[in-house]
């Protein structure tokens, strides 16, 4: 018999559990080829959100009553703000004057649109869809090319007019300009 003494070589789990941090931590860092900048020239950081126009056309008036209202005052200066306000949020592009912008987003409001969508047992309606369509331009300003351009871009949400649910129509107005604003946002920072 040799006075040899086994020994168990495990190491402690402290240390596995250091490596295996460390390794998720390089694995995380390493990231899958994606930066802060998704689509955008490396020129373009700063962008001028030119004030929404309206362009919708009243002589089309409908006179059912589940497409009223037509259109809500000031609405196009709102979704201007929060554009704006989503350009901040996102910081991909620093808002700036139209004399210091790198590149110009432009557009007009041409349709908004409140459809039922469900009806109690009286007939009533209980549910309601608005939608809110644009034309959108962005510009690079430094070369006046146009870079994208979209028809129609809808920002939209439901709500509940009546019930426990029930919210006010300007309320829901917001939430799709909110809705639209990011759409805006990520079309103009992302190309894909």
């Amino acid at each position: 018999m040799s006075g040899a003494v086994t020994s168990d070589l495990k190491p402690p789990l402290f240390l596995l559990s250091a490596v295996c941090c460390l390794l998720s931590a390089v694995c995380c860092l390493s990231g899958c080829g994606y930066t802060t900048r998704p689509g955008l020239a490396p020129h373009l950081k700063t962008i001028y959100v030119q004030p929404f126009t309206n362009r919708i056309d009243f002589t089309q008036v409908t006179t059912s009553v589940e497409s009223l209202p037509l259109y809500r005052h000031g609405m196009e200066v709102t979704l201007t703000s929060a554009i704006i306000d989503r350009f901040q949020f996102t910081g991909l592009l620093r808002p700036a004057s139209r004399e210091r912008a790198d590149c110009r987003l432009e557009g007009e409001v041409i349709s908004f649109r409140r459809d039922a969508l469900r009806y109690n047992a009286s007939q009533q309606i209980e549910e309601w869809r608005l939608n809110l369509v644009v034309n959108v331009r962005f510009w690079d300003q430094t070369s006046n090319t146009l870079l994208w351009q979209e028809e129609s871009l809808t920002g939209d949400t439901t709500y509940f007019a009546l019930g426990s649910q029930a919210e006010s129509e300007a309320t829901a107005l917001n939430r799709a300009i909110t809705d639209l604003a990011r759409r805006i946002v990520e079309r103009s920072v992302e190309n894909w």
